[in-house]
């Protein structure tokens, strides 16, 4: 056994050795030789040698081909290396403008390439770094890629619309991703190319899964597998509940995760499946079982991936997914100091991919270990980066949230024209005939006119008592917050005064026992004209106020209450201001009334274009729309009234048992 294991080891090491010689002589050819087309086969030796072993090497190479290549003016020769080029530039070199460049030289000479594929691959190639760049401009390659292409081209036109749908998708134009990815599915099965039609049909799932969709994602994702098995495709399925695995992790479904995780992993084929969704079902199977306390089955998992004999860092997915369980396996068991090191790596290859939810979940895993290790400020520092992150993403979710809705109308509305224009077609067909039908028509073409006429009127009286009706609404809360100001400064300036008499009277005739009475008294009736009208907006301005009413809260009574409170002092009229105070003033008042609570949080964020607020609790939740139906309730109807004089947007999340969280959203 062991002269076989030595002999298997001198022909490896012979084998890179003489490799490595193969380069080498190569090279030297390459840095000796005038003669330019000597020099460019010895270039493109070195090139295929290089490939997949030296990305820098084979960049450096690449561009002196393509400088080379384009002096003997070989534009075709040219073309193809920069195709090659653009990958290892985009992703490796992480410098995709550089790929932009090299590929718009060559086609700065377009009009020599005669070869459709090669001319529209290289709008593809542009298109794939542009991505990386400014994903309107991929598109507009992409576009320019469907120019080019001829009729022959069929699968490389499926690429493009594959492409071009994710591009799509990306800028939250649901439908056209839609249609696009249709298009390259429908290619694809038509050439019997199944594996890549199942790429087609992730490109819909990931859309509405990377969106929250997550019941429409389960649907179609659902219907896919059936189609896999179908089609005998089994090497793909691992990938498919992996990825069912990751939505359910992102609803707290950890049972379902599970479930899942476990049948990817038996599902798993490494022909369909790549290397990273490997080490992905295994690192997330390490956080599961880390996280429900069953370390001797995480560390299973952790050894398996520990004994692979492979170079993570030429698969940066795959490194990011075995840094992820790994550094949540040590943090586990207590090894902060190791845990800490990994997650930072983690957090360098997520920038480097540009992945924000990973980069988002690295800080937060930061924030926790520094926790751990006491060191309280980083902690602090990478939750708050967490923050930052996850504010952007949830901004974005709620746009593409609109987009979604926003497609669901216009595909309705297409449908409808579709039927329209259908139906004029068949009127002109049946011309012979047409006289009867005709009069038919036209009554009901008259019928109809009436109808949207009635139904415009009504949409208009309806549009118009919303708005009067949201016009009393504010009126009502402005004359209500100037009669609390009235009575509040009567309360202080006149009632508040007789009281201070009576106590100094008081003093000079020595009851005590009075004093004390009318010195409660007196604090009472402060404590309603502060409630009724909050003069320390005038004099300390909004953010104070707020900070003094969470720390009344605080002393008062037995709700932990914490803040992360930006200045916002001078961003919003007084009127206005009142309006944001009464929102957290009567958000904190629920709190404190019914979710029967015992901590709170109240977060202040100042973005450049708006103001978040964000109040939550851990009490005992209720329904939403339970509530708001309710005509005893005028809580939550206040809170609307007050977001939408403000123009704002507001957002409550809450079930019972699981707390609540209120949000409202501030133009500036």
């Amino acid at each position: 056994m062991k002269k076989l294991l030595s002999l298997l080891f001198f022909l490896a090491l012979y084998s890179i050795s003489g490799y490595g010689q193969d380069i080498s002589h190569y090279e030297n050819i390459a840095a000796t030789t005038s003669d330019t087309s000597v020099k460019l086969e010895a270039i493109d030796s070195i090139l295929i040698r290089t490939f997949t072993t030296n990305p820098k090497s084979f960049i450096s190479y690449s561009l002196e081909y393509i400088s080379l290549a384009k002096e003997v003016d070989s534009i075709e020769w040219a073309a193809k290396k920069a195709m090659n080029l653009q990958y290892p530039l985009t992703n490796t070199a992480n410098d995709p403008l550089k790929a932009i460049t090299v590929i718009n030289s060559v086609l700065a000479r377009k009009y020599k390439i005669k070869d459709s594929l090669l001319l529209g691959g290289l709008y593809i190639k542009r298109g794939k770094a542009n991505t990386k760049v400014d994903l309107k401009e991929a598109i507009k390659d992409y576009n320019k890629a469907l120019e080019n292409f001829s009729i022959n081209d069929c699968l490389n036109i499926a690429d493009t619309y594959l492409f071009r749908g994710q591009a799509y998708s990306n800028l939250g134009r649901f439908v056209k991703a839609s249609e696009d990815f249709s298009r390259a599915y429908t290619l694809y099965e038509d050439k019997q190319k199944y594996n890549y039609m199942v790429f087609a049909q992730q490109g819909v799932i990931s859309m509405f899964s990377m969106n929250g969709f997550y019941d429409k994602a389960k649907t179609e994702r659902d219907a896919l597998i059936e189609k896999m098995k179908f089609l005998e495709l089994n090497s793909f399925l691992s990938n498919e509940y992996y990825n069912q695995a990751l939505d359910y992790k992102k609803t707290g479904a950890s049972n379902l995760e599970l479930k899942y995780l476990l049948m990817a992993e038996e599902a798993f084929d490494e022909k369909g499946s790549g290397q990273a969704t490997f080490i992905g079902i295994h690192a997330r199977l390490i956080e599961y079982y880390c996280e429900h306390n069953q370390l001797a089955e995480a560390k299973t998992h952790l050894d398996l991936l520990n004994n692979l004999a492979i170079d993570l860092t030429k698969n940066p997915l795959a490194e990011l997914n075995f840094l992820s369980g790994k550094g949540k396996y040590l943090q586990t068991t207590g090894e902060y100091e190791e845990a800490l090191e990994i997650i930072q790596k983690k957090l360098s290859v997520a920038k480097k991919l540009g992945l924000e939810d990973e980069i988002m979940s690295s800080y937060s895993f930061l924030s926790d270990l520094y926790y751990d290790l006491g060191d309280y400020k980083n902690s602090i520092e990478n939750k708050k980066a967490s923050n930052a992150i996850k504010d952007s993403l949830y901004n974005r979710s709620t746009a593409y949230a609109l987009a979604y809705y926003q497609t669901l109308y216009e595909t309705e509305k297409k449908e409808k024209e579709l039927v329209e224009k259908t139906t004029s077609i068949t009127l002109l067909e049946k011309d012979n005939d047409s006289f009867k039908k005709a009069i038919l028509f036209g009554g009901i073409a008259i019928l109809l006119g009436f109808g949207l006429i009635i139904l415009y009127r009504n949409q208009r009286h309806l549009k118009n008592n919303k708005i009067l009706q949201e016009k009393f609404s504010q009126e009502l809360l402005i004359s209500q917050e100037s009669e609390r100001r009235r009575i509040s400064k009567d309360l202080h300036d006149g009632i508040g005064q007789q009281l201070l008499v009576i106590k100094n009277k008081l003093i000079a005739t020595g009851d005590a026992d009075t004093k004390k009475m009318v010195d409660h008294t007196i604090e009472e009736v402060r404590t309603i004209s502060r409630d009724l009208h909050p003069f320390q907006l005038q004099e300390l301005g909004i953010t104070k106020a707020i900070e003094n009413t969470l720390n009344l809260i605080d002393e008062n009574t037995t709700l932990f209450i914490s803040a992360e409170i930006d200045n916002i002092d001078n961003m919003f009229s007084k009127e206005d201001e009142i309006n944001i105070y009464r929102i957290v003033q009567e958000s904190l008042s629920n709190i404190i009334k019914h979710a029967n609570a015992e901590a709170g949080k109240v977060s202040v964020k100042k973005f450049s274009n708006n103001i978040l607020i964000s109040i939550r609790d851990n009490g005992v939740g209720f329904d939403f729309s339970e509530k708001y139906q309710d005509v005893k309730s005028l809580g939550l109807k206040t809170l609307l009234e007050r977001t939408k004089f403000l123009k704002g947007q507001m957002k409550v999340t809450s079930k019972k048992d699981t707390g609540t969280v209120l949000e409202f959203q501030f133009p500036l």
